[in-house]
C-alpha cells in the first residue's frame, strides 16, 4: 500500500505530536493512518503502509481498541479482521479527551482532595504553600466540572460556541 506524499506527511506529523502527547508514535501513525483510509484496513495493509513490525502493529491497535479510537469491522465474503478509526472529528476529540481526563485528571483531583485535607491539619507548613494547594484544588476542581459540562452539549451547539470565541466574553461581563 503507497501513501500518497500528503497522507505519508500528515500520519508522520501525527506520529510525532503523538509521542509529545505522551502517546507511542506507531500508536499515533495508525490511528492518523485508519483515520484517513476511505475503507477499513488489514493489519497486514498498515504494516505494508508505515513500514512497521506485525507484532508492534497488532499492539498498537488493540491499545487505540481500549481507547475506543479504533474499532475492528468485517468485510462480506472476507473472514480476516479489518480496522477503523472513528470518523467524526469531533467524537474523535471527545473518546481522546475523555480518555485524559481518566488517565490525567481524574488521579490529579483525587490526589489534590486528600492533599488538601491533610496540609490543613499539618502545623509546620506554611500558609502560603497550604493556600497554594487550595488555590490548586480549587482550579483543577472548576476545570473538571467544566468538563463535564462542556461533554454534555450537542456537538453542533459546541461547534457554533466556539465559533463564537472571543465574542462570548460580551456576555459574561463581569
Amino acid at each position: 500500500m503507497q501513501l500518497s506524499p500528503a497522507v505519508e506527511k500528515y500520519v508522520l506529523h501525527w506520529g510525532e505530536m503523538g509521542t509529545r502527547w505522551g502517546t507511542n508514535r506507531t500508536v499515533a501513525q495508525i490511528q492518523a493512518l485508519l483515520y484517513l483510509s476511505p475503507v477499513p484496513l488489514r493489519a497486514d495493509q498498515i504494516v505494508e503502509a508505515l513500514s512497521v513490525a506485525r507484532s508492534n502493529v497488532s499492539t498498537s491497535i488493540r491499545e487505540l481498541q481500549s481507547y475506543g479510537l479504533v474499532r475492528m469491522t468485517h468485510v462480506l465474503g472476507d473472514r480476516r479482521d479489518y480496522f477503523e478509526s472513528l470518523h467524526d472529528v469531533w467524537e474523535l476529540f471527545r473518546v481522546i479527551i475523555e480518555q485524559r481526563k481518566q488517565r490525567e485528571l481524574n488521579p490529579t483531583l483525587s490526589m489534590l482532595r486528600t492533599t488538601a485535607k491533610e496540609v490543613l491539619e499539618e502545623k509546620g507548613t506554611d500558609p502560603i504553600t497550604k493556600q497554594r494547594i487550595q488555590n490548586m484544588l480549587a482550579f483543577v476542581t472548576t476545570t473538571n466540572d467544566w468538563y463535564e459540562q462542556i461533554r454534555e452539549i450537542p456537538t453542533p451547539t459546541l461547534t457554533k460556541l466556539m465559533r463564537l470565541g472571543s465574542k462570548i466574553t460580551k456576555l459574561v461581563k463581569r
